[in-house]
């Protein structure tokens, strides 16, 4: 197991630095050769392939984190309305084409999660929405609620996922095969630090893909007096 973790990761870094490197040299060796033009399509290149080894090195170091049992949540009770928009207007300035569709009920009560593993679920399946959408697609997040929990959908256009990949696509390193993530680069970190971010706050997480459509529906437990002091002896326990 470590040695294929090992032969993955080094296969991961690889692709990206071997870009960076490559144009790199180009633009050294060829400056006044290339035009304006070209200069900055090679720069864009090699911002694109940092940025692509930075999110593969801050999802190896969630996955080590993740792997230490002994990592305190910090549960707080918060709405979820201004993370869920913060996400959205961070990720629509990476992905200009997309539209973003934020439907929620203004009597939706608040969660009691960690904020901040929070923000991060929702900024990965926001991401691989948009990622994967459909071009000038909209990307749809809605809630719904009980007394008990909270649930949010976070809804594309584009390629579906076949059913026999459901569990498949919450697997470490694990990217199914189809003619766009073909094109689309990453890593196959994130859902799998998605879904056990939310299991170990005691939420679920599930897919259905359909009539060129994705959904991806998060259950976490809605705020409550009782819920607030069992997870406060919870972390005083572990510490």
């Amino acid at each position: 197991m470590n040695e294929d973790f090992i032969s993955t990761v080094s296969h991961e870094l690889r692709t990206p630095l071997t870009s960076i490197k490559g144009f790199s040299e180009t633009m050294l060796s060829s400056w006044d050769k290339l035009d304006d033009e070209n200069k900055k399509k090679f720069l864009k290149i090699i911002i694109e392939q940092s940025n692509r080894l930075i999110n593969l090195v801050e999802n190896m170091l969630s996955v080590t984190k993740l792997q230490n049992t002994n990592e305190d949540l910090i549960y707080k009770e918060f709405s979820i309305k201004p993370v869920i928009e913060m996400t959205c207007s961070v990720i629509k300035n990476q992905y200009p084409d997309k539209n973003f569709e934020i439907t929620i009920d203004e009597k939706t009560p608040h969660i009691l999660a960690d904020k901040d593993k929070f923000q991060q679920i929702m900024t990965n399946l926001t991401e691989n929405a948009a990622k994967y959408g459909d071009e000038n697609s909209t990307i749809k997040i809605q809630t719904s609620y009980t007394e008990e929990n909270v649930s949010i959908k976070v809804i594309n256009q584009g390629i579906e996922i076949n059913k026999d990949d459901y569990e498949k696509i919450f697997t470490k390193f694990s990217r199914i095969d189809n003619p766009l993530t073909r094109k689309v680069q990453g890593s196959g970190l994130g859902l799998y630090i998605t879904k056990t971010l939310i299991e170990k706050m005691g939420g679920k997480i599930s897919v259905n893909s359909q009539n060129h459509q994705t959904e991806f529906e998060i259950t976490l437990q809605s705020a409550n007096i009782e819920r607030q002091a069992k997870n406060a002896v919870g972390n005083s326990d572990n510490r």
